[in-house]
């Protein structure tokens, strides 16, 4: 089935690379680089000629041990951007947050997407500016609040924890009136998982898929510290490409949007996968 959006219908047929625009000076991997808008749309245009489908913009770090930032201040950082970029690019605008009051001003400045990494859990009324807006609408599993999310205790079964959770949020979403065809899901790798639990369920994700089978499955693995991990504690600059394989297996294993800092070793992985499992 494909995704809906405000403005367009998203098909599915390949994957949908999502590129990720961190305008925050302190995200776990590019905290910093894109602060100014005119780097911030230069990375865009970068991005958008290597292959991205989608533009995830986010003002507010979720790295672990990150401190909240105001909605006014969030709204500041990615406003501007999302306008300019709409004004010069034709492709779906994302806004990565967890607060209503910042999702209802992106979408007046023309996100027709919206992220939210915490699956409804911080600021429920999300969903209410989802379904009047008609946006697409990212629901994530995590586990405990923003301060607490990455100290979790791990759970026995994760699958059963991330379709439960993921469940939970999407009657959250139908409350408010997000029709099911907007709703995408995404089940949180390294969002209050253990290293052991990330690797399961890109592993697993099949399975995942088949839970919940009616909606759009987004894979979010863009050199992470498990990936560093695996790598012997590779710095960030390291990880790019065991994070395009990660990406390709997810493909393989069912996702249909994969969410990265690296969009053109992402796109040519990807595309080998799709070509294998074609023939699966």
């Amino acid at each position: 089935m494909p995704w809906r959006t405000s403005k367009r219908t998203l098909s599915l047929e390949k994957t949908l690379i999502m590129g990720i625009l961190n305008v925050t000076p302190d995200s776990f991997s590019d905290g910093g680089g894109f602060t100014t808008l005119e780097s911030a749309i230069k990375q865009a245009g970068k991005m958008i000629d290597e292959g991205a489908d989608i533009i995830d913009i986010g003002g507010e770090s979720t790295r672990p041990g990150s401190a909240r930032v105001s909605a006014e201040e969030e709204i500041a950082r990615v406003v501007p951007v999302i306008e300019e970029i709409a004004k010069r690019f034709d492709i779906p605008l994302s806004v990565d947050t967890s607060k209503s009051k910042v999702a209802e001003a992106a979408v007046q400045s023309d996100a027709e997407i919206i992220n939210d990494v915490s699956g409804l859990r911080f600021d429920p009324e999300i969903a209410r500016v989802a379904a009047k807006n008609n946006t697409g609408l990212v629901l994530m599993h995590l586990r405990g609040d923003f301060e607490t999310m990455h100290r979790q205790k791990p759970v026995e079964d994760i699958l059963q924890e991330v379709a439960d959770g993921l469940r939970s949020s999407i009657a959250g979403a139908n409350s408010f009136g997000v029709p099911f065809e907007n709703i995408a899901l995404d089940p949180g790798i390294g969002f209050s998982k253990t290293f052991e639990q990330n690797l399961e369920l890109l592993a697993k994700l099949g399975k995942l898929k088949s839970e919940l089978p009616d909606y759009p499955l987004l894979i979010g693995t863009s050199r992470k510290s498990f990936i560093g991990k695996i790598l012997g504690d590779a710095e960030l600059r390291n990880r790019i490409r065991a994070s395009a394989v990660s990406a390709a297996i997810a493909v393989i294993n069912g996702a249909d949007i994969v969410r990265v800092h690296d969009v053109r070793e992402t796109v040519e992985a990807v595309k080998m996968a799709e070509a294998i499992k074609d023939h699966m």
